[in-house]
């Protein structure tokens, strides 16, 4: 079954369909909209944030769901699917993969991130996307049993700040040393460079931002508008 999942994902499009907290769109009934919009525009996948989203999602396609439960805790910077609680919370949901950060910050609790894998796999049954930063903690996560590897969190951590996006150099290296698919997530902006990822390497392709950030788009044009450059 877990290859199955992995495997519906090859050369494919994964839409992030995410909105900031407080937006109009940062609702169950909206977020199920964008992504039966992109099911029908030809996504193979879609990454999904939080079990309500999940779970409103799977009621009405049976496209893979990625999902993810960010979850701020003190004294951690992981909010990522941090907890086996919060992966679990995913799965009866009715996510088919969960994603989960990879980086090595210390985990809420000092939980583990080999023991968290383990755990998504042995006792919920789903396989795990290892949202990374470095090539040294895919190698890592891979090693852990990780399922994919995903380069979601170049450029957010410490170590990676400033990093340019997409992460393609990250896409070369990691597809070409792991034996694990390599998904490449973060900063995608153009088919050209969806395209550019998938000659990297890339197993499949995560776009967020550019497809589904609507309100960040209308401010962008509304910006440009001879309105708000009056004084």
């Amino acid at each position: 079954m877990t290859g199955t999942v992995v495997e519906r994902l090859r050369g494919g499009l994964i839409v992030s369909c995410q909105a900031p907290q407080g937006s109009p769109l940062d609702d169950p009934r909206m977020i199920s909209v964008l992504a039966l919009t992109a099911a029908e525009g030809g996504a193979v996948g879609v990454r999904l944030n939080g079990p309500d989203h999940v779970a409103a999602v799977r009621r009405l396609t049976g496209l893979p769901i990625i999902g993810i439960d960010k979850v701020e805790t003190a004294g951690s910077e992981v909010y990522i699917t941090p907890t086996f609680a919060a992966a679990r919370g995913l799965a009866e949901s009715g996510a088919d993969l969960i994603a989960l950060d990879a980086t090595r910050r210390r985990r809420p609790g000092g939980e583990l991130l080999g023991e968290l894998i383990r755990r998504v796999r042995g006792d919920l049954g789903l396989p795990v996307m290892a949202d990374v930063a470095t090539e040294e903690e895919g190698r890592e996560a891979a090693e852990s049993g990780a399922d994919i590897v995903a380069t979601t969190l170049c450029g957010y951590t410490a170590e990676t700040s400033g990093a340019a996006l997409p992460a393609l150099d990250l896409v070369e290296r990691l597809a070409s040393r792991l034996g694990v698919p390599v998904i490449c997530e973060g900063g995608v902006a153009s088919p050209e460079q969806l395209r550019r990822a998938f000659d990297c390497g890339a197993f499949a392709v995560v776009v967020g931002t550019a497809i589904t950030g609507v309100g960040r788009l209308v401010r962008q044009f509304a910006a440009a508008a001879p309105r708000a450059r009056t004084p």
